[in-house]
């Protein structure tokens, strides 16, 4: 039998494609694959910048994902058949220019960098000139800034691109359905040995059910299927609601990611190679809607410009909405959760960034210092997973 993958976002097919590269025979079942969250993401690989004061285990997961960016992206090219190797993800490493619009901003980047230089993280401060001098387009307003030269960042389209090819290169089947329930075993020595059933705390995970009724076995059941992972298991996964838009540029009119505060409201802009310039993300705790929003672009826009006035002279490329899964303690549930089950999902920002140590972890190839870090996400941490 094989392995199933519940979920084709960038989580679910890295992990597909580690175990595929290992030989081990899988299979992804997923009605969007590369869709949702993962097309949305602007594909920031940012764990210093965005480092805060509560979430200390995340930037250690991060920082380790981050080590294992380059060599994953380089062997997904070689396997996707990619002539710009690495480049064809477009992975990019010339770092995060978190910058401040107002004296208050400026004063919480104060403190952030002390936080920051606590946990002996590689920053820069510069004052706004210095920021101009990096990026020129930045607005006159800008007052400060910090440099965390370290992160990086990816085209996530072009990433699932890839793994969706390298996969279909390793023959690993792709089943377009939505998974419906889990198929478990009951208790061997009860009345009702040897019987599937869908749901359920007790027994082993043997597959998954797909609308209209059809059946998977399965060893193992790899649940990787983001904000829709509460319906399946009982996980303490939500949906966080991110909108995000897309501009268009004859020329890169940045060199390097900026993020910003403007008046307490955060915002991001990340460009592509090709010109294109992401600019993101609301934050909105709105359950399963993903509606575009007039109010929420605006202030995408409005922000935006504050920090980069030459944002409004650019083409409006795309809008969507994505939906993040969320935790209580914003860290991925990654790990085993009972016989037959492995749950891959709950990464909330950090799911491009986190998806080479998941997919090392699920895969057994993390070890040393790597594997340490398996008990930070451990669904253990939240007792029994149903």
């Amino acid at each position: 039998m094989v392995e199933v993958i519940v979920g084709g976002g960038v989580v679910g097919l890295s992990v597909a494609w580690r175990l595929a590269r290992a030989g081990r025979p899988v299979t992804v079942v997923d009605p969007d694959p590369a869709g949702g969250a993962s097309h949305a993401a602007a594909g920031m690989l940012a764990p210093v910048s965005e480092v805060t004061y509560t979430e200390e285990p995340l930037l250690r997961l991060g920082l380790a994902s981050l080590r294992r960016w380059p060599a994953f992206a380089a062997e997904l090219a070689a396997d996707a058949g990619l002539p710009e190797g690495a480049h064809g993800v477009d992975l990019r490493a010339e770092g995060t220019l978190d910058v401040a619009f107002g004296a208050d901003d400026l004063a919480a980047l104060d403190e952030l960098a002390a936080f920051m230089d606590k946990l002996g993280l590689p920053v820069e401060r510069l004052t706004g000139r210095e920021c101009r001098r990096l990026e020129p387009m930045l607005a006159p307003s800008v007052r400060g800034g910090l440099l965390a030269a370290g992160d990086a960042w990816v085209d996530p389209r072009r990433v699932t691109a890839a793994l969706l090819t390298a996969l279909e290169r390793r023959h690993v089947p792709l089943v377009r359905a939505r998974v419906t329930g889990l198929l478990r075993e009951d208790d061997p020595e009860g009345p009702a040995a040897g019987l599937l059933r869908e749901g359920g705390p007790a027994g082993r995970v043997t597959g998954v059910r797909l609308e209209g009724g059809a059946e998977l076995a399965a060893t193992t059941v790899v649940l990787a299927a983001g904000a829709w992972s509460a319906a399946l298991a009982g996980v303490p996964v939500r949906p966080v609601k991110g909108q995000i838009l897309r501009l268009r540029s004859p020329q890169p009119l940045l060199t390097r990611c900026v993020r910003g505060s403007v008046h307490g409201s955060p915002v991001y802009l990340v460009p592509r190679g090709d010109g294109e310039l992401v600019v993101g993300a609301t934050q909105e705790e709105l359950g399963f809607d993903t509606r575009v929003t007039a109010g929420g672009l605006y202030e995408l826009l409005r922000d935006a410009r504050e920090l980069v006035p030459g944002v409004t002279e650019l083409e409006l490329a795309d809008v969507v909405a994505g939906l993040r899964p969320g935790t209580p303690d914003n860290v991925p549930i990654v790990g085993p959760a009972g016989d037959g089950l492995v749950l891959a999902t709950g990464h909330h920002r950090g799911g491009v960034l986190l998806a080479p140590l998941t997919a090392a972890l699920v895969a057994g190839e993390a070890g040393g210092e790597e594997g340490g870090l398996a008990a930070l996400c451990s669904p253990a941490r939240f007792g029994e997973i149903a």
